[in-house]
């Protein structure tokens, strides 16, 4: 995908939900639950750092935090610090702009709760050292 593009964040994520949930079902019986934590947020951060690369303005970093909840001051802070796209998607005013219930509005598959409905969803018999799907 080329970073140039312009593309809208809810057809990056309409996209990007059939990968995460196919990776899911293909680690479901995997133990390790800090990786997909991990992978989940550095997802979001790519997410948020797409919206900053978006909001090319400076005005217009200041505008959209703000209509999320960030104060004014805070807002004019973060647009102004000189920092790059990447840096600020992962710095606290982006967090607190965009939180992890932000993303699930959008309805972008989170990797933890997939993984748990998954798990909810199937069964497995453990003979021994086989699983076997019941």
């Amino acid at each position: 995908m080329s970073r140039g593009r312009g593309r809208n964040i809810a057809k990056i994520i309409e996209e990007l939900n059939p990968v995460l949930r196919g990776w899911m079902h293909y680690f479901k019986l995997s133990e390790v639950r800090d990786i997909f934590e991990e992978l989940d947020g550095w997802i979001r951060r790519r997410l948020r750092c797409i919206l900053w690369r978006h909001w090319k303005w400076t005005y217009t970093r200041v505008k959209e935090p703000m209509k999320r909840g960030l104060t004014e001051v805070r807002a004019w802070h973060s647009a102004q610090n000189g920092r790059g796209p990447w840096w600020n998607a992962g710095a606290s005013h982006m967090n607190e702009a965009f939180k992890k219930s932000c993303f699930d509005q959008m309805d972008l598959a989170a990797l933890i709760d997939t993984i748990r409905k998954i798990r909810k969803s199937s069964r497995t018999a453990v003979y021994g050292t086989v699983r076997t799907a019941v």
